[in-house]
């Protein structure tokens, strides 16, 4: 099960590079921006990391989904909180966001698979 993250940050990080190396202005700025965005500030990283997960998860994006869900387990955050904020994001974003909770489930429990090892 640990082969979904190290799949998901190899393609991540081979094509953001392949981005950033196109030089592209604009790209650049986005990235640098969403970079910036979630380092601590009036919210700490762990807040802004869950409310990143919540967004991405109405939004339907499996990757961010997934990229929130590792960083958020880096910064701490525990199943229990981790499933509350994705209930809010199913609240939020109703019954179409199930087949991402099931998703980010699965590569959650994959997440405490790889720290258990």
């Amino acid at each position: 099960m640990a082969d979904i993250i190290q799949e998901f940050n190899e393609y991540r990080s081979k094509m953001n590079e392949k981005l950033l190396s196109d030089n592209n202005k604009i790209v650049k700025r986005i990235f640098n921006l969403d970079t910036n965005a979630y380092a601590a500030g009036a919210l700490d990283i762990k807040t802004k990391e869950l409310l990143g997960l919540v967004a991405s998860a109405v939004l339907r994006c499996d990757d961010c989904v997934k990229y929130h869900l590792e960083t958020s387990f880096k910064e701490g955050v525990t199943k229990e909180e981790m499933m509350e904020a994705m209930g809010i994001a199913t609240l939020v974003g109703g019954t179409i966001v199930v087949p991402h909770l099931r998703r980010a489930y699965e590569f959650w429990e994959a997440l405490e698979e790889t720290a258990t090892k």
